[in-house]
């Protein structure tokens, strides 16, 4: 008796096991499909932005990258996946400086851990989200990034030689202007790697991300501040006229922020581009 009141205590089991996947299976025949038709709509597939899918450095529309041959993204890499061949120029008033000849990445070995974009201090570069990267030869995979024609703002310097030939010498006020002139170029260039890394903190949500992004931020606002000209004195009185006109301007922007009327927005702001343009006028 024993070994059927077995049989049928397993055949049981057996039976509600049965009926349980089988509601699985019978659930999943009612859901709703989601199968993508790659790669037969891939003229019109859009692919998620954060997507990772190689390497590649920034060009501004005159052919021209901001890589500064630092080499951080080089120590950043986990797996060696990057790697720098680096040269130095000298420019026309004799200062020496690193430049980049070649960019070498390995899609192969890259992990896409995006390091290397993070630590970035002149925001050179950036992932694509193309996701047809399959080769058939491993050696297909090794990309040198600054394959474009370079553009350098330093491609016409000469390489430095260990016995350089001397140079005739600029006058001083040539080489100020010039120096002004490269000075602001940084400035400009740091700007948009600050205004760029402040958006990636803004988009950021790991906690320790936020951190190097925020010690990034902190670090070019600081490089800014060394390099920007020293403000020339503005008067006392202009001073006060100015501190006056900021305050009206901070109180104009807020009422603007909280209008609901479309009239009364064009109202504020007519007087917002006003008082600006005041501010300006007074030298601040």
């Amino acid at each position: 008796m024993s070994s059927i009141s077995e049989y049928f205590k397993s055949l049981g089991t057996g039976i509600v096991s049965l009926v349980k996947g089988l509601q699985v299976t019978g659930s999943e025949l009612v859901t709703p499909k989601i199968t993508e038709f790659y790669p037969e709509d891939r003229d019109t597939y859009k692919w998620p932005e954060r997507f990772r899918a190689r390497l590649e450095l920034i060009y501004d529309a005159d052919g021209r990258h901001r890589c500064i041959a630092c080499g951080t993204c080089e120590r950043v890499c986990p797996n060696g996946t990057i790697s720098l061949d680096i040269k130095t120029v000298e420019s026309p008033e004799g200062k020496k400086k690193k430049k980049l000849a070649k960019y070498h990445y390995d899609l192969g070995t890259c992990t896409f851990c995006n390091l290397c974009v993070i630590n970035c201090p002149t925001v050179a570069l950036e992932f694509s989200n193309d996701f047809e990267q399959a080769v058939f030869t491993r050696d297909k995979l090794k990309k040198t990034l600054n394959d474009r024609e370079d553009r350098q703002e330093d491609a016409g310097w000469p390489e430095a030689s260990a016995t350089p030939a001397a140079a005739p010498q600029a006058s001083a006020s040539t080489a100020t202007a010039q120096a002004d002139d490269a000075t602001a170029k940084k400035v400009d260039a740091l700007k948009k790697a600050l205004a760029a890394k402040e958006a990636a903190l803004a988009a950021a949500t790991d906690e320790a991300e936020k951190v190097k992004i925020q010690a990034i931020i902190d670090k070019t606002k600081a490089a800014i501040a060394a390099l920007a000209p020293a403000a020339p004195a503005v008067d006392p009185a202009a001073a006060k006229k100015i501190e006056a006109l900021k305050k009206a301007l901070a109180a104009k922007e807020a009422a603007l922020a909280a209008a609901t009327d479309e009239a009364e927005k064009a109202k504020i702001q007519a007087i917002i581009d006003k008082t600006k343009a005041a501010i300006a006028a007074l030298g601040a």
